[in-house]
This record gives C-alpha cells, structure tokens and sequence, in this order.
C-alpha cells in the first residue's frame, strides 16, 4: 500500500523523478510522458464523475446517470494500475503490484455493446459538444487517445494490454458521451462544401 506522509519534497527541482523503482530520470521522458497524460486523462474522467454527482438535472434517463458513474468508478482505478505499470521501467514492475489484464479491455467492450443498442448508427462525425457530461468526455476521449499514442512511442517496453487497454477506452470515452446524450441532440460535422 501506498503512504504518503509529504508531497514536496523538492525531489523534483532538478528537472528529474523517480519511476517506481527509483531509477531517477528526466521529466521529459517518454515514460514520465506517458504516466502523467493518463493522470490527466483520470482528472478529465473525474470531472465528468463530479459532473454527475453535482445534483444537476440532465435530460438523461437517471439509470444511465447512475450507470456512467459507477463505469467511470471502475475506469479510475484501472488508469492508476494503468499510469504505476508505466511508472516502472521495463522488467521493473514489483512482484507485489497488480497489473490490468485482457479482460478489462473485454469489459469495456461488453460496456460499448450494451451502450450502442441504444444508439441509432451514426452518418457523420460528432461535434464534441453538448452537455457538461458529453463535452468533458469528449476531452477525456482525445486525453486517452494521446495517452495511447505515447504509449505506442515505447511499443516494446508497454505490454500490449496496456495499449489495448487504451485504445478501447477511448472508444468507450466516445460511446458514453453518445449514452450520456440528452434532448439537445448530436452535433454533427457538416464537411466544407455542404456548409
């Protein structure tokens, strides 16, 4: 278990910081990199959770309220495990830790099949707009989608669950977002020569 008795400890000044195993490296390391976009992508997550949680009233059934929020629970957990796992250099991971594997990526697309029967198929893009619910989803989406795309820069030090993991995840980012829709509908792009 983690303790954390003090947060600055000036450890950091230097421009560098500990993986997990204390190996000492630059904050512009890919790794480095890596960990702290999925930290933003969970705080986007996490806004849309304190979204949710915010007694405001969405013209959105309250099951599928109820049902994004626990979702976005699980989610949260899963990119810490995600972000420690790219803390460690490769080989580096502690006996002790948990890591995700092939079947939280398979729960996230049992999640997405289960959203998308409710959803009419789409003929065009969708403009990330609409509620606070949907527009930070939609942030959280293109976090995780960079997050992947760091993460494939180190493709042969990253287990494949883990850009799996990603890759399916913001997918379900976009599949929720569409769920979370109310009555102000879809933004759909219109392309340049039909506008």
């Amino acid at each position: 278990m983690v303790r954390i008795t003090k947060v600055h400890t000036g450890g950091g000044d230097g421009g560098e910081t500990s993986l997990v195993d204390g190996t000492r490296v630059g904050k512009e390391h890919p790794r480095v990199s890596i960990y702290g976009t999925i930290d933003e992508a969970n705080s986007s997550i996490g806004i849309v959770r304190a979204i949710i949680n915010g007694n405001l009233k969405f013209s959105v059934p309250d099951t599928r309220i109820v049902e994004a929020d626990r979702m976005l629970g699980i989610i949260q957990q899963e990119l810490f495990d995600v972000g420690a796992e790219c803390a460690c250099p490769p080989g580096g991971v502690p006996e002790q830790m948990s890591i995700i594997g092939v079947e939280a990526g398979e729960r996230l697309v049992e999640e997405m099949d289960y959203m998308l029967k409710d959803l009419q198929p789409l003929s065009s893009f969708i403009l990330p707009t609409g509620n606070l619910m949907v527009a930070h989803l939609h942030m959280a989406r293109t976090i995780v989608r960079r997050a992947e795309r760091e993460t494939c820069t180190l493709r042969d030090e990253v287990r494949d669950e883990v850009v799996s993991y990603l890759n399916r995840l913001s997918d379900h980012c976009f599949v929720l977002s569409r769920w979370l829709t109310g009555e102000e509908g879809e933004t759909l792009w219109t392309p340049l020569g039909k506008r």
